[in-house]
């Protein structure tokens, strides 16, 4: 199956139908995406508007990254496929509901194999991390992003969640901003420069 046809029916699944308030996966990904970010799901307004991170924690991301907003959509080499494609919901208790497993379980296989390009998969919060490291993964989501550099030769980057949730954790974790935030900046620069 061609990397179109795929996200065509990816666009068109609705396996969750009755169980999400209204399934519409959002997915950007092509055939020259190098870096590839896997968030946990879209949030409403991603939901509102079909743009993956059109969010402040989009904006805190592409801070990161050390690029802005035309450049997070226009260039062809970033690309975004969160583990859940549909918003998943809002909890009354706070925050969204977490991504269901079955989005990951139907369509994240197939699609990593349709992106070979991908030199980097940034693993945005937990979901993601736990979803790809597996039994790799550290007891905590801090102590998984603590360890980043050992994860680079798999050609992927766990990252907290930009969510403004988590400024109290960035506040904690100076090192983040210290350490991992350049080298960030620094992958995704090289790989648009190239």
């Amino acid at each position: 199956m061609s990397l179109d046809a795929l996200l065509s029916e990816i666009r068109a699944c609705r396996a969750c139908v009755g169980e999400l308030p209204e399934p519409r996966p959002v997915v950007r990904v092509g055939e020259g995406t190098r870096l590839l970010i896997c968030g946990q799901a879209p949030g409403r307004l991603v939901h509102e508007t079909g743009l993956p991170f059109n969010d402040p924690s989009g904006n805190r991301l592409r801070d990161w990254m050390g690029i802005d907003r035309d450049t997070f959509y226009g260039r062809p080499e970033i690309g975004v496929a969160a583990m859940a494609f549909c918003f998943p919901g809002t909890n009354p208790k706070g925050g969204d509901y977490p991504p269901p497993p079955r989005c990951a379980e139907l369509w994240r296989k197939d699609l990593l194999a349709l992106l070979p390009k991908v030199e980097l998969t940034l693993l945005v919060g937990g979901y993601a991390q736990a979803w790809a490291l597996g039994d790799r993964m550290k007891p905590t989501m801090t102590e998984t992003v603590a360890a980043w550099s050992e994860y680079i030769a798999d050609g992927v980057l766990p990252l907290p969640y930009p969510s403004w949730r988590n400024t109290a954790w960035l506040k904690r974790n100076p090192w983040f901003e210290d350490e991992v935030t350049p080298y960030l900046r620094r992958r995704v620069a090289g790989m648009l420069a190239s």
